[in-house]
């Protein structure tokens, strides 16, 4: 791997470094593995140092989003060739104890890993939409230049997966109660 120039390497450590958690956010959600996710999160950053003279400014973000969305595939392909549904445990962040008893923590990690549960339960083609749309905050333009889909596809994607999500979670809740 060729090193860019110092002036380069500046330019994008203040363009693609501040994206580190979104890149790992939708590495994590994409392989389902948080070891998994940081291995390809370094390999798509390695790919985004060693081509960012081709990164002519624009969104940066969606720039890389791509980048570690490609890494993500080409790591499936090579690791998950037929099973692209492995279980993967999230680690569930807790708010201050000082601001929620007991019961709500309970209650609220309770419902994070029902709709953790819910998302994994999408397709892949789903569940990335839907991460990069409700997660990642981007835009369907965006997403649809990240995943390098006409925007109708990513809007009707995303129009199947809530449906997918908001007939999953009722009947997961009913089930449970």
């Amino acid at each position: 791997m060729r090193l860019p120039e110092p002036t380069n390497l500046a330019r994008f450590e203040q363009a693609i470094l501040p994206h580190l958690a979104a890149a790992y956010n939708l590495a994590r959600w994409l392989t389902r593995d948080e070891h998994n996710a940081e291995d390809v999160v370094q390999d798509a950053y390695v790919r985004a140092l060693t081509f960012f003279d081709s990164f002519h400014g624009g969104n940066s973000r969606a720039w890389l989003l791509t980048i570690v969305r490609h890494t993500c595939y080409t790591w499936l392909q090579h690791h998950r060739p037929q099973d692209r549904t492995t279980e993967f445990d999230e680690e569930i962040h807790s708010l201050d104890a000082e601001t929620s008893n007991p019961e709500t923590l309970l209650l609220q990690r309770a419902n994070q890993q029902l709709l953790r549960a819910a998302l994994e339960a999408l397709p892949l083609e789903y569940r990335e939409v839907v991460v990069l749309r409700e997660l990642e905050g981007l835009s369907y333009k965006e997403i649809a230049g990240i995943t390098d889909l006409p925007l109708g596809t990513v809007m009707s994607r995303l129009a199947r997966a809530r449906q997918r999500l908001q007939a999953w979670l009722p009947d997961r809740l009913h089930q449970e109660a």
